[in-house]
């Protein structure tokens, strides 16, 4: 399996605070201070190899992505087990708030997503092996390092996944154009799995048969819709709003 190129000074520091496993860093011939030599100083106090090399190694490298003079070989994103994210929510004594992501291939949404959705304090992103954006270099750089800090896990069947999920008490509310709730009267409290779907064709047809609640969210503008990550933002901070609310 390859090294993960992890792309600007954001991802890179997130890496280097989370833990992940790193096998080189990357540094800019001839930069100096400010947050590049942090991140120099925690690479060497964690025994990491550092390099400097030129420019033109890493414009070559990120591939047309803003380096701002620095790059991590890392090993590729690690992938969760579902149980070991709901056992993340039980040693936390909080009930489990989970992503799922219906085929999304949009990096721009995904890494968007993923930052929201650890700001947010979601437990785990479930995604599909098939169809869905690959958590590359482009998606941590768009999540700003939040990659690191989300826990990942890879599934089959979307339906399956959600039948398995309502099975331990999970209530899986769906977002969609025509929903039947506008998103704010709906209950988003409990056990919760938060399912987005993919750009353009929204969620498929037995993902909408299989969840519990179809939620939309009103629109008084010209166009009918949000983009995945706009829209997720909003609902997953409803999901925040409501939980909060429970404990005044």
């Amino acid at each position: 399996m390859s090294d993960e190129i992890i792309v600007g000074r954001n991802s890179v520091t997130e890496a280097l605070r989370s833990g992940r496993s790193i096998n080189k860093l990357l540094v800019q011939d001839g930069i100096k201070g400010g947050s590049i030599s942090e991140i120099v100083n925690s690479a060497k106090a964690q025994g990491l190899l550092v390099e400097f090399v030129k420019i033109e190694k890493l414009n070559q490298m990120s591939q047309g992505l803003r380096h701002q003079g620095v790059i991590a070989l890392g090993a590729p994103v690690r992938f969760y087990e579902l149980e070991e994210v709901l056992e993340k929510a039980r040693n936390k004594e909080q009930e489990p708030f989970l992503l799922l992501l219906d085929e999304l291939q949009d990096p721009q949404n995904v890494g968007a997503l993923i930052r929201t959705a650890d700001a947010a304090g979601v437990h785990g992103i479930l995604m599909p092996q098939r169809r869905s954006c690959p958590l590359n270099a482009v998606v941590a750089k768009i999540s700003a390092g939040a990659v690191e800090y989300v826990p990942t896990v890879k599934i089959g069947n979307i339906t399956q996944t959600i039948k398995e999920l309502k099975a331990k008490g999970f209530w899986v509310v769906g977002a969609d154009m025509e929903g039947t709730v506008d998103y704010f009267k709906g209950n988003l409290t409990g056990p919760i799995v938060l399912v987005i779907g993919a750009e353009g064709k929204g969620l498929g047809r037995l993902v909408k048969e299989n969840c519990d609640l179809l939620v939309k969210i009103p629109m008084s503008g010209g166009i009918s819709s949000l983009n995945a990550s706009a829209a997720g933002a909003i609902l997953l901070y409803e999901v925040v709003r409501q939980r909060a609310a429970l404990t005044k």
